[in-house]
């Protein structure tokens, strides 16, 4: 069975988001750019850049926020200057595709050490990972204290990453 399919049975409902407005006119995509590229930007100094009045920006954003557009504002920080600069990818193949397993699996993944993401996806693995580490050493403590316990996992595949050539949080707007 598709780990896609067995993984819709497991959703313990629907997202209830507001759908997004019925089409983003030129100020909206360009608020969501600025606030992608900064959002620790003042509303005034944003209000400039997209050519808006203060509270007609601030009226936008929360539009957009209420849309369900902007999801939440973040700092983005830097793994390196944490001790966390080796990013690990991997393939997880779980022994079973039954709506439990996909869910143990999935509880048990949200409390591994520096899990920053991970994703159900179709072909050869169940489940791609992205985990960040101080080096070598520390990841081979988590993945002997850790990832060989995750419940249901067959197969667990490591990809060391060597040089991040792309990674940002821009979505094209």
């Amino acid at each position: 069975m598709c780990a896609t399919k067995v993984r819709q049975c497991v959703a313990p409902s629907r997202a209830t988001t507001p759908p997004p407005p019925a089409s983003l006119d030129r100020t909206d995509k360009a608020i969501l750019r600025a606030l992608q590229r900064d959002a620790s930007v003042s509303n005034v100094a944003l209000a400039a850049k997209v050519n808006l009045s203060a509270p007609a920006c601030l009226r936008r954003v929360e539009r957009l926020k209420q849309a369900g557009l902007i999801k939440g504002i973040v700092a983005l920080l830097n793994p390196a200057a944490l001790d966390a600069g080796m990013l690990v990818m991997i393939g997880v193949v779980l022994d079973r595709s039954t709506p439990d397993s996909f869910a143990d699996f999935e509880k048990a993944a949200a409390r591994v050490s520096g899990c920053m993401e991970c994703h159900v996806v179709t072909g050869e693995f169940d489940y791609f990972m992205l985990v960040r580490t101080r080096d070598n050493d520390s990841f081979n403590r988590l993945h002997a204290e850790q990832l060989l316990h995750l419940p249901g996992v067959r197969q667990i595949r490591s990809f060391m990453v060597l040089k991040q050539v792309l990674s940002t949080t821009q979505f094209p707007v």
